[in-house]
């Protein structure tokens, strides 16, 4: 899956009772990297103060030892973003620190909230000002209610308010608090490093990266606190009230195949996903070469199945950054060139099976297939561990609109001509589950299936909050 065509989330860690916190988290976001490349930020606390150092662009360009160095507190809370509500610009950039009745507080958003213009307007109709345009900034004007502040359990209250997928971290100046929402659409881990510290976050390879052990995902509906006695549970939704939604492109695309997420590895769950396609979709073929990076392990798990031997087809050069992300056809198409590289020997004269682990609006798949006609390719079979994408995503995903994805309103024959190829196959959405230890109930597919497990009545699109902005003025 190329980087023009969908987009990550983001990406959360935290860590408790270190005094090099805000290294830790620097480096727990470095190995998140890939959830998001728009914008980096950190913030620490020392027991009473919070300091924040936030800037736009990957994590090793927006710190060095100078602003890790300023970041002083045994406690810290990092975050990587692309934005997939509100613009990308520093406004927007996270950890979101601000100041309200009951001090500093911190807030690391991963996810995104379906009711986020609803509650906007019903706090900008008694007043309230809007400093960003991002849904996270919602939540922290429901945690300054007044008649919020005075419940029991202040968080939890704020929590039963908001709808939509989330994972989140807030950071006081005495402690952190991480919450999942009642679904557990988004992974969040907990960690336990070797001097009884602990830390949280979005994949598990981040607790890899400082040699953490991992303890459990927070459940779904759960919050976390880690303090100076250690970490303490409360639930803010009776635990097996909701069913679970996770998200099922987790582990088909987002997730770094180290990771595991919702307890099973992502690596071996591409290459179930790939062994039940080479199952459900067979073809004579010379060499299986998969997309990369995210279709490898879907290609070695077809080849496996088949007996069509891998081969390396494509070269990727990872020196392309998001300048070259642009969004024209052309801009996309010039993208493809710059980052892929055809490895001719391995597919001149041969019968190709190319993997990939989606297809979103097929324009950059399209320019693959070119490249390897051109190299010679004699017969080009796609084949797609995952069903034909047809519906939007309303809990994070910056897919395009419904009208740009290319299964929209497509026969997979259609979409076959479109590409250029021989033959198209996809997983089924059957076959897909079936690769998932888990109940297939408790995984959402909705992208796939249009079927929403979280009511979508009131949507935010990843520009409306500007668009509202603008429209009251």
């Amino acid at each position: 899956m190329n980087y023009s065509d969908k987009k990550e989330y983001c990406g959360l860690f935290g860590v408790y009772g270190r005094p090099d916190a805000a290294h830790l988290c620097y480096q727990g976001l470095y190995s998140l990297q890939h959830r998001g490349q728009e914008s980096a930020g950190i913030a620490a606390a020392d027991g009473q103060t919070i300091r924040t150092h936030t800037g736009m662009g990957l994590v090793g360009e927006v710190f060095d030892q100078g602003s890790l160095g300023q970041l002083a507190g045994n406690m810290a809370i990092g975050h990587v973003r692309y934005s997939t509500t509100g613009s990308s610009g520093l406004r927007n950039a996270q950890p979101l620190t601000v100041e309200y009745s009951r001090g500093p507080v911190s807030v690391a958003h991963n996810g995104n909230l379906i009711n986020a213009q609803l509650l906007r307007d019903e706090y900008e109709a008694y007043g309230h000002i809007f400093q960003t345009t991002s849904d996270t900034e919602v939540i922290v004007a429901l945690m300054a209610k007044p008649s919020h502040i005075a419940k029991g359990d202040p968080l939890g209250h704020v929590l039963n308010h908001i709808q939509g997928a989330y994972c989140l971290l807030f950071l006081y100046p005495d402690r952190i608090e991480a919450a999942r929402d009642p679904y557990g659409i988004r992974p969040l881990a907990i960690g336990r490093l070797a001097d009884g510290s602990y830390c949280v976050a979005s994949e598990t390879c981040a607790l890899t990266i400082v040699e953490a052990e991992y303890i459990r995902e927070v459940a779904p509906g759960e919050i976390v606190t880690l303090d100076a006695s250690g970490l303490h549970s409360r639930f803010f939704v009776k635990p097996g009230t909701v069913t679970p939604a996770h998200c099922s492109f987790e582990h088909v695309y987002f997730a770094d195949p180290s990771s595991s997420v919702f307890d099973e590895n992502v690596h071996h769950v591409r290459k179930r996903l790939g062994m039940r396609l080479g199952e459900e979709s067979p073809v004579d073929a010379d060499v299986v070469v998969a997309i990369p990076d995210s279709g490898r392990s879907a290609a070695m798990g077809y080849s496996a199945a088949s007996g069509v031997p891998l081969e390396r087809g494509f070269v990727r050069n990872h020196y392309i950054g998001r300048t070259f992300i642009q969004p024209t056809e052309k801009g996309r198409s010039d993208a493809v060139k710059m980052k892929l590289t055809v490895i001719r020997e391995s597919v001149d004269g041969k019968r190709v099976v190319v993997v990939d682990d989606s297809i979103v609006r097929g324009t950059t798949t399209r320019g693959k297939i070119q490249a390897l006609r051109s190299a010679g390719a004699r017969e080009i079979h796609m084949r797609v561990s995952c069903p034909p994408l047809r519906h939007p995503c309303f809990y994070g995903i910056d897919f395009p609109t419904q009208e740009e994805l290319i299964a929209h309103g497509r026969t997979v024959e259609e979409i076959s001509r479109f590409l250029g190829v021989d033959s198209l196959a996809y997983l089924s959405l059957e076959g897909m589950l079936a690769c998932f230890k888990g109940d297939p109930a408790h995984y959402c597919h909705a992208c796939w299936s249009g079927t929403y497990r979280i009511p979508v009545t009131y949507t935010v699109s990843k520009f409306s909050l500007e668009r509202h902005q603008m429209q009251m003025f």
